[in-house]
C-alpha cells in the first residue's frame, strides 16, 4: 500500500477515536464498560504529527471529505467501493493502481486495497 495512504488510514483512525471521545453519549457507554477516556490530549498531538507527514493537498482533501461524508478512506472490496457500494472501474483493479492514490468516481472518497486482496 501507498505510504501516504496508510498514513491516511491511520489519521482516520486517531480522528474516529477522538470523536469517540467527544461524543457525550458514546463516551457515557463507554465509562459505563470500563473504558477509561484519558489521553484524549496525545491523540490529537499524534494526530498533528501524523498530519504533518501527509501530503497538505492531500490531508486538505481528506479533511474536506471527512467533513462531508464522514469516513473519507474506505477500502475496495469485490471491486466495490465501501463508501458508496459503486462499483469501481475495471482499470482500477491493475497491479499499478494499487500502489496509487484513488478516488470513488461516485462519491469521491479515497479508495484503497485491503492488503491480501
Amino acid at each position: 500500500m501507498n505510504e501516504q495512504l496508510m498514513l491516511l488510514v491511520a489519521l482516520q483512525d486517531l480522528d474516529t477515536m477522538i470523536r469517540e471521545t467527544q461524543d457525550k453519549v458514546h463516551a457515557t457507554k463507554l465509562a459505563n464498560m470500563g473504558f477509561a477516556l484519558e489521553g484524549v490530549d496525545d491523540l490529537r498531538n499524534a494526530r498533528e504529527e501524523l498530519a504533518g507527514s501527509i501530503e497538505k493537498a492531500l490531508l486538505h482533501r481528506y479533511e474536506r471529505i471527512s467533513q462531508r461524508l464522514g469516513r473519507a478512506v474506505v477500502p475496495i472490496t469485490s471491486n466495490v467501493c465501501l463508501g458508496c457500494f459503486a462499483v469501481i472501474p475495471t482499470a482500477y483493479t491493475s497491479m499499478e493502481n494499487r500502489e496509487k492514490i484513488l478516488y470513488c468516481e461516485n462519491c469521491g472518497r479515497i479508495l484503497y486495497w485491503p492488503r491480501g486482496t
